[in-house]
């Protein structure tokens, strides 16, 4: 890039929502644990029920004179948890060439569509631990990322290819584990190579609700708050704005945000300062 660039980009489904509260701090939720804990609670009582049935069959259906009851061998009952895993991969590498993905060698995940720069893709690859990501730019190897471990639940895969300095080609990585919850999750990652410095923030971006003649009837004050680099926060269904301001308050780039319950989204700070 012959200047700086600094922008804010966000991976979203496009939908509208109604607006409402705050912006608040995502923490950890139990929800995951609970549901399994409540699956193997409802396993035991219907297991425990089935046994009950089958001894009254015995005893009632086993009259004196006659064979007994000749019982049909049972399928199986315990089967092992299946988790939904898809994978976003956001590529923020600033250059003219596009990206493309394979696992191993032969399996080309983005298959006869490259990914440009600033784009982002959800593939439902269905990944194992050690598989190996192969990222290419253009026709040059970029590097390769292993998948170590996949969590125990739903979850979204979030994999961000950025420029790892200002100088050289070389790739770097940010990953993240959106889990499975019920609210909107939003993921804020600086991808910018260079001396600037930049604060990104979200705020309303819905109107005040008006009157007959078109007027507000109510002086409403939109809400504003920082947001934090590298770190994931939890937002409550509506439509935001989320804009970049440089050192002196003046906003660099803004950008909307539909946030829709369940879903995750990334907010980027890309691009490179020329050298």
């Amino acid at each position: 890039s012959s200047s700086s660039v600094q922008e804010v980009e966000q991976a979203s489904q496009r939908s509208k929502a109604p607006a409402s509260d705050p912006i608040r701090r995502k923490a950890m939720a139990p929800s995951t644990v609970t549901a399994l804990a409540a699956s193997v609670l409802l396993g035991t009582l219907d297991v425990a029920g089935a046994n009950q049935v089958h001894r009254q069959a015995l005893r009632s259906g086993q009259k004196h004179g006659e064979a007994p009851l000749s019982m049909e061998p049972a399928g199986g009952f315990v089967h092992a948890l299946e988790f939904k895993h898809s994978l976003r991969v956001c590529n923020a590498f600033p250059y003219a060439a596009a990206l493309t993905i394979s696992r191993g060698k032969s399996e080309l995940l983005t298959g006869d569509e490259a990914m440009p720069y600033k784009a982002c893709r959800d593939f439902q690859a269905h990944l194992a631990p050690g598989d190996k990501l192969e990222f290419k730019i253009g026709d040059v190897g970029a590097g390769t990322f292993s998948v170590s471990d996949l969590p125990n639940s739903d979850a979204v895969l979030l994999l961000v290819v950025h420029r790892h300095d200002t100088l050289s080609m070389a790739v770097a990585f940010e990953s993240h584990v959106f889990a499975s919850t019920g609210t909107a999750q939003v993921a804020v990652i600086d991808t910018y190579k260079g001396a600037k410095r930049s604060m990104p923030k979200i705020m309303d971006a819905t109107p005040p609700p008006a009157d007959a003649a078109g007027k507000p009837k109510v002086a409403l004050t939109a809400r504003s708050e920082d947001l934090r680099f590298d770190s994931v926060v939890a937002v409550n269904p509506g439509i935001y704005e989320v804009a970049l301001d440089a050192t002196d308050g003046s906003a660099k780039s803004t950008q909307q945000l539909v946030a829709l319950r369940r879903e995750s989204y990334v907010v980027m700070r890309t691009g490179v300062e020329s050298q």
